[in-house]
């Protein structure tokens, strides 16, 4: 498997110093959030996507995904989110980017349960073609009004597209109440990567270093090697939202450290 982590971490770092991270601490790629407080976002013009994938391209860095916030499943006209997904695509497209991260977004007091699954179906199902021209596939995350496995794949079973797919937050899929095994046994056919993170309990998110908190990787990491798939563990530390929290780039260490030594322990 290959490691990632989240410019969510570093929120507003410029590129050529998330590059560095990864190289120096041993990521293989970067997970970049597309928010246009970061350095990438959907209104680079040509020239400086073109320089942004050359960085990563010269550095033997991967982009592994861009993490959108397009709310699929969000009340309203289809249009607007439409053209928010393009957007990325055409994006991740640009940089080389395999992944387009998107969001479910109900509204779970205001949409019925398959109200909400069909509109997120509809746009993910209109969008796979432009993704399918774009060489990039759109993954739905275990998140918010559809956290565990079971709620996803009620979406993405009624798109039945290649182009669309899940990323399975440990976090989301845990807080839901969904055993590891349970969430991989629905997610192993559309399964894109793995969000990996840590925190003190469902009362208490605040990011944590890797292997010190209370989520189930170790049997996360040994679930997906049983079954032997090779794609990403992308470790997502919030520290945007958490402000407080350690910083991230002195921890990349001794997360790679863990993470490595839980697919030692898998094999």
């Amino acid at each position: 498997m290959k490691l990632a982590f989240s410019t969510l971490g570093v929120p507003g770092l410029p590129l050529p110093d998330v590059i560095r991270l990864a190289a120096e601490h041993g990521y293989h790629g970067v997970e970049l959030r597309a928010h246009t407080e970061e350095p990438v976002h959907p209104g680079l013009g040509p020239d400086e996507r073109a320089e942004a994938a050359a960085q990563f391209k010269a550095a033997g860095i991967e982009v592994l995904s861009l993490a959108g916030y397009a709310r699929v499943a969000a009340p309203g006209d289809d249009e607007p989110v439409l053209a928010e997904l393009y957007a990325l695509l055409d994006l991740a497209r640009d940089l080389g980017a395999p992944y387009v991260r998107v969001f479910p977004g109900a509204d779970v007091h205001g949409q019925a349960p398959d109200e909400a699954d069909a509109t997120a179906a509809r746009r993910l199902g209109t969008a796979a073609e432009h993704a399918t021209d774009a060489g990039v596939r759109i993954l739905l995350e275990t998140h918010d009004s559809h956290r565990t496995a079971a709620d996803t794949i009620r979406v993405l079973g009624l798109v039945g597209h290649r182009q669309v797919g899940a990323l399975w937050d440990v976090m989301h899929t845990w807080l839901g109440g969904e055993q590891p095994s349970e969430t991989y046994a629905a997610l192993a056919p559309y399964l894109g990567y793995l969000q990996v993170k840590d925190i003190a309990s469902a009362d208490d998110t605040t990011p944590l270093p890797l292997g010190t908190g209370v989520l189930p990787l170790a049997e996360c990491v040994e679930i997906l090697s049983r079954h032997g798939w090779d794609g990403w563990l992308c470790w997502e530390y919030e520290k945007r939202w958490h402000p407080d929290a350690a910083s991230l780039p002195s921890l990349l260490d001794a997360g790679r450290d863990h993470l490595a030594r839980l697919l030692n322990d898998s094999a």
